[in-house]
Order: C-alpha cells, then structure tokens, then sequence
C-alpha cells in the first residue's frame, strides 16, 4: 500500500482539477500467506494480496457516486474520482449518505506494531506437527480434514476532503484444526477449535491441537437422545453464532429497513432475562484484530446493546444515526450501499452467586458445542431456528456424546428462558462470552 499522506495528496490535487468539492476514500489492504497440510504432507500454499479502495464523490447538488478500485497510483485515483463523480448525478435523492461528524475526531489509540512473517516452511512446519500430535491423540482418529495455518498483515485508512486522515495496521495469525473419525460398526465424528493471536509465536497451538483431540475423542461413545424438553447449556461459539444469526435485532440499517426484531421503539424494553448483558466492543482487549475506525472514518466504542435484559442500544453508521438522532457507534462498513455490523461481541452475566449452576452437578442437561447449517436453518425476521448441533448431554459431570439430533426455538423467547450465565469469559472469533443455560428447549432426537 502506498504512503497514505501521499494518496490524500494525488486525491485532493486530481479533485481540484475534477472541480470536486467534497470526496471522501477508503481503503484497505491485506497481504496473506496461508497453509493447508493432508496426512503428513504440504496440501496447499496460498498467498494473497487483496488491496482496494472505495471512492465516495458528491456533486453540488449533493448527491453521491461511489466506485472501487484497486488501482491506487495517481492515475488510478484520478479515474475513480471521475467516475464516482459522474456517478453522482444518478445517486439517491433520499437519505443521502454524509460525512460521518466524528470522521475528525481523535482517536486514543494503542499501537500495535506489525509482526514479521514467518517463512512458508516455518507455517507448513508447525501445521504438519499440529496434525500428527492430533492423530496420534487417539488411534479413531483417521484424518484432520480441515486444517489451515495463516498470517495476515493488514493496513486500513480513511480519508476526505474535510481534512480527515486517519491510518492503522496490525498482524494477525490463526490456526484451525477439525478431525474425523473411523470406527467399525460407528458413525464418524467429528470436532474441532481455532485460536486466533498477533503473531505465530503467540498462537496458542497446542491449546489448538488439545481441544480438537478432547472433543474428538468425547464424541467416540454416543448415544441416541429422547426428544424433549431440555435444559441446554450453549458453548461461547454456539451462543454467540445465535447472536450473530439474529443480530438484526441490533441493527439500525435493518431497523429502518423494517427488516428487524425490533423497532426504534423498543429501546428501553426488556428483552432478555435480567441475567444477561451484550456489549459490541471493538476495542475489547481480547480482540487481536481491533479496528480502531469504520469505513467511514467513525471512532470505534464499547456500545451497550442489552444491559440486564434490557435493550439499550443498536449498532450505526453515520446516516442511521441521524435519521434515528443518535450518535454513530462506529460500525459502518462504506461501498455503493453503507451497511452496519457488529465488530466484537463481548457478552457477560450478573447471576448472583447463590443461583450458581454447574456441569459438574446438573442432571439431564444438554450441552450444546456447536451448531450448523445456520444459513438453512435461521429465519431471521421471524426470530425462529431449527438446527442440527454437535454436543452432549451430561450428567452430574459425565459428558455422553449425543448420536444426532436438532434444537429449535424462538431467539426472543431463548434471551428471555436464560436461567444462568457463567463467569469464565472464552474467545471466540465472535467475540468473547461465557457459557450460558436456557430453561426448556426443544431438542428433537433422530
């Protein structure tokens, strides 16, 4: 990526030259190396550099073109300028997208210097020793179909015609691994974890390669579960793939599209148990990959969306928080349509310590590890899912791996059925979140 002081400079100059008065530019660039092994042996090697920028241009009667490019040399600049410009004379005449007013503001924020890439032997290494630790863990164990190494650096800027400048980079390396497994006269299972960290000497690999060996191996004797009504216990990652599936809920852009749970009128309204809180919080310090500004230049923040049941807060862009006369949160994403979406969940509890639940001594209670086919199985506007879940249930602390089966329910319903949330927070690539137990819901066993 080119020097961002230098870019502001091509653009402002190719602009007086256009007779544009107002623009504003985003643009990131990501260089990427990424490692795939298969039984012993190097499967795949990729190496990426995806880098664009998106053009915003207002003519005088302000109305706004957008074009991208990934041509970012002053020629490149002075074309896209042109044909955002031209573009704006068939803009949206309604709710026209503005400069975010925070787009000045200053940031505080902590540096994160890059971390240098390791060679590709040095990935395709470590990977290679990660997969033979996890089949060595248990001789059902066959393969780790699925498995990839990576490290990313990334650059991002947001600039425009008011003078706005601002600029970040950071590293980031992760791992996933997910074995399968052979038995005669069995089902195979399966099972998996990621770890996510700045740099390959932080990523916790081994963590990595222990987790998917214990689950794996959990999974090995299972049992057919009766169809019921439980109580389910939800793992971070299936609790906050929950969240995610219905995050409209949050959503102002979805809001205002009436393609939302909720409506502006609902904040203040209880919509979960007292128990829980949700926050959106980029700057979580758990969040490796922090991202201190939005596409449109907005600071980042920690934005309270449900505090002790109560909704207090939707995610913005700069345009829905003026037609909702709020402040923009810094969840903006910029491209010909401005879309909004979470950053970094971080969700908590405030049970008081005489209601304390635990595996160790529930009876009969389903814990569910992690659920799929969210694509299929969620309807969003209707709030209802139905979907097949990897997990267990459990007995005063002994874990039976269930053969197959589906949870289904309605999302507001579950936020208002959560009888327990634990302490202990886990990272995810969501977010961050503790465990978290629902009274009554209805698993269907095969």
């Amino acid at each position: 990526m080119p020097n961002i002081s230098e870019i502001a400079n091509y653009a402002k100059d190719s602009a007086k030259k256009l007779g544009i008065k107002k623009f504003d530019i985003y643009g990131s660039s990501a260089d990427a190396t990424s490692v795939q092994v298969d039984q012993g042996e190097p499967k795949q090697v990729k190496a990426s550099n995806l880098s664009g920028v998106t053009v915003r241009v207002w003519n005088d009667e302000n109305t706004m073109g957008v074009t991208s490019t990934t041509d970012v040399d002053p020629k490149g600049l002075e074309l896209a300028l042109k044909t955002a410009y031209e573009a704006s004379f068939f803009g949206v005449k309604e709710n026209v997208p503005d400069f975010s007013p925070e787009a000045t503001v200053d940031i505080a924020v902590q540096k994160h210097e890059k971390s240098p890439q390791v060679p590709v032997s040095q990935l395709i290494e470590t990977l290679l020793k990660a997969e033979k630790e996890v089949l060595a863990a248990h001789p059902a164990i066959q393969g780790v179909p699925y498995n990839n190494l990576a490290q990313r650096d990334i650059d991002r800027f947001y600039l425009n015609s008011d003078d706005a400048i601002r600029t970040e980079s950071h590293s980031l390396a992760s791992i996933y691994l997910y074995s399968k497994t052979e038995e005669d006269g069995k089902k195979p299972r399966s099972a998996g974890a990621f770890r996510i960290n700045r740099s390959l000497e932080t990523l916790d690999v081994n963590g990595c390669i222990q987790e998917t060996a214990e689950k794996t191996i959990s999974h090995l004797n299972y049992e057919k579960v009766k169809s019921g009504k439980y109580t389910v216990v939800f793992s971070p990652d299936a609790f906050l793939s929950l969240l995610g599936a219905f995050s409209n809920l949050f959503n102002a852009q979805n809001i205002l599209d009436k393609q939302s749970l909720s409506t502006p009128d609902d904040l203040g309204k209880q919509i979960a148990s007292p128990l829980l809180s949700v926050y959106d919080d980029a700057l979580h310090p758990a969040n490796v990959g922090a991202e201190s500004f939005d596409g449109e230049g907005t600071p980042t923040r920690r934005v309270a969306l449900i505090e002790n049941g109560i909704l207090t807060g939707f995610l913005h862009s700069a345009g829905t928080a003026k037609r909702m006369n709020a402040k923009p949160t810094g969840n903006a994403n910029i491209g010909a349509k401005v879309t909004v979406s979470p950053n970094f969940y971080h969700v908590f509890g405030n049970s008081p310590a005489a209601q304390e639940l635990s595996l160790e001594n529930a009876e009969n209670v389903i814990f569910i590890d992690d659920l799929q086919a969210l694509h299929a199985g969620v309807k969003s506007l209707q709030g209802s899912f139905s979907l097949p879940f990897d997990g267990w249930i459990v007995n005063k602390g002994v874990k039976t791996s269930i053969e197959s089966a589906t949870v289904a329910g309605d999302f507001l319903q579950l936020l208002k059925s959560i009888i327990f949330v634990e302490k202990e927070l886990e990272l995810t690539p969501a977010g961050v979140c503790p465990r978290v137990w629902v009274d009554e819901l209805s698993i269907t066993g095969e």
